[in-house]
């Protein structure tokens, strides 16, 4: 088996990055960090091969799978993505399409490819890594929430289409809530609540998947919350939700 992890070098991607390679998984990471990169192929006990990549490049998404041509994956796991906080106003427009290239239009067209790839080989999992947060109206953090979103409803969409078509293809959609990992230090900001250690999320998350679960929500507390957000109006739950943000600021 062989998985293909974005967004390798740090936090979720890289503890899934880990525990895949001491279940005897091949790699093939990529991420920003060349440093980190070339100490996972170092030191992970499997063969790992590398790809250095900013995935906000129009080109990346296309070299990416291009390099995988002829090392065939099993498992896609699209991971890459961080947030920028602060009023939509306010942020940075080139910051801004920036992180909405990948987290949006990498994931999208990597998705689509390896979907087709899956597709042909008649065997194939895909994780594409939302967010509880692709549930929800992110005011503070507004552009992060709806790609999301986006990530989320794709997604799902996906799944109805491949169930309709009795493919052994199967999507699953990691939401989980907050994660310890670079994720807030990116946004610049902080934990408003306790986070879940990236391992935890990872372990569960890939276990999850093998088995095919299309939405995985780690954390009882995650679940419930996301539940009862349901039965909440917009109005109401955007501002509960602006002021749990606006104690994130540093």
């Amino acid at each position: 088996m062989r998985a293909l992890i974005t967004g390798a070098t740090s936090g979720i991607g890289k503890a899934m990055a880990c525990q895949l390679a001491q279940a005897g998984c091949q790699l093939v990471l990529t991420g920003r960090n060349e440093t980190i990169l070339q100490q996972l192929q170092k030191n992970l006990p499997v063969q790992v091969e590398i790809l250095p990549l900013d995935l906000s490049k129009p080109e990346a998404p296309y070299q990416l799978f291009d390099f995988c041509k002829d090392k065939p994956i099993d498992l896609l796991i699209n991971n890459a993505g961080y947030g920028i906080f602060g009023r939509f106003s306010e942020t940075d427009l080139q910051a801004e399409m920036d992180m909405l290239a990948v987290n949006i239009r990498a994931l999208h067209i990597l998705t689509k490819l390896f979907l087709r790839q899956f597709q042909k080989q008649k065997h194939g999992k895909i994780l594409n890594v939302a967010s509880s947060a692709g549930f929800l109206t992110g005011p503070l953090l507004s552009s992060y929430y709806a790609s999301k979103n986006y990530v989320v409803r794709l997604s799902l969409a996906i799944a109805e289409e491949l169930r309709r078509q009795n493919s052994p293809v199967t999507i699953s959609i990691l939401c989980p809530g907050p994660v310890d990992t670079n994720f807030n230090r990116r946004a610049g900001v902080t934990f408003s609540v306790p986070p879940m250690s990236s391992q935890q999320v990872a372990a569960y998350a890939l276990k999850k998947t093998m088995q095919g679960k299309l939405l995985i929500i780690p954390g009882i507390g995650i679940k419930l919350s996301l539940f009862g957000a349901r039965f909440v109006p917009h109005a109401l739950l955007s501002a509960v939700t602006y002021e749990i943000q606006k104690n994130k600021l540093k």
